[in-house]
């Protein structure tokens, strides 16, 4: 499958770094945040990557292109092998550079991706977020390959911070994947949907989306259908729930930690 990683966003809390440094930039460990996204996603079978971009975000597209002036220069002084990681991680997959014009929301970045996505689904990674303790998305590609049914990655919040999020209910299924019933984005205390398990008991946690998405090509219809919904953004939960009433929609719990970037703490 294709991935598509929204990586447009103008990353005000890290300013005045990010006048100058796109946030997905920022190193984490050895590699820029975006370098372990596109291993994720590399890691998880996709070979053609589509990173949407906003203006002030071409350092982006310089990094995980090609340059032979200093390639030879590396080599001519016997420093190649400082590149060699960012090699592996680029040898086999193809860049596509999509444009978001207008910041808009996370569902009118998602949206930028229809003629990259092609009438097929799509793995969807947010930028700014790395997964610790293991990637849900191998796990998520092959349930959507047996069953073509949206998956959306969650974990566990308590119902206090469920406001902070879009999150979801519905039932506990026997493989340990969640059928989903209800999506909301960052619910009013009173409506924050909950998780039952077994014999109908309800689950203690609230379940927050983690960046980590595989859709259907439907979204993308559903995109353009769904009004403005929060600070008047095309929000990706409020299609996501039309089509999760449409053709059902399935959530996977992380196996590991959500590390968002976006938040200097």
């Amino acid at each position: 499958m294709k991935a598509l990683i929204p990586a447009a966003g103008l990353g005000t809390r890290y300013l005045p770094l990010t006048k100058a440094v796109p946030k997905e930039l920022i190193h984490v460990g050895k590699f820029p945040v975006l370098h372990h996204v596109v291993q994720e996603a590399k890691d998880a079978g996709c070979t053609e990557i589509g990173i949407i971009l906003s203006a002030g975000k071409e350092a982006i597209r310089q990094y995980f292109s090609w340059d032979q002036p200093l390639m030879d220069w590396l080599d001519s002084t016997g420093k190649r092998e400082a590149m060699a990681e960012w090699e592996a991680l680029t040898d086999g997959l193809t860049f596509t550079w999509i444009n978001q014009p207008e910041q808009r929301g996370l569902g009118d970045a998602i949206a930028c991706g229809e003629d990259f996505a092609d009438g097929e689904g799509i793995v969807v990674l947010l930028g700014d977020t790395i997964m610790q303790g293991g990637s849900p998305l191998p796990q998520m590609v092959k349930l959507f390959e047996e069953t073509k049914m949206s998956q959306v990655a969650v974990e566990s919040v308590t119902p206090e911070k469920a406001t902070r999020y879009g999150v979801c209910g519905g039932a506990l299924q026997k493989d340990g994947s969640f059928s989903l019933d209800a999506m909301i984005e960052k619910p009013a205390p009173g409506e924050v949907p909950v998780i039952r398990g077994a014999f109908g008991a309800t689950l203690p946690d609230a379940f927050a989306f983690a960046a980590r998405y595989v859709l259907s090509n439907s979204i993308f219809n559903a995109l353009k259908t769904v009004p403005p919904g929060r600070n008047n953004e095309i929000q990706l939960t409020d299609a996501m729930a039309a089509v999760m009433k449409q053709s059902g929609f399935s959530a996977i719990r992380i196996p590991g930690k959500r590390k968002d970037v976006g938040a200097p703490e």
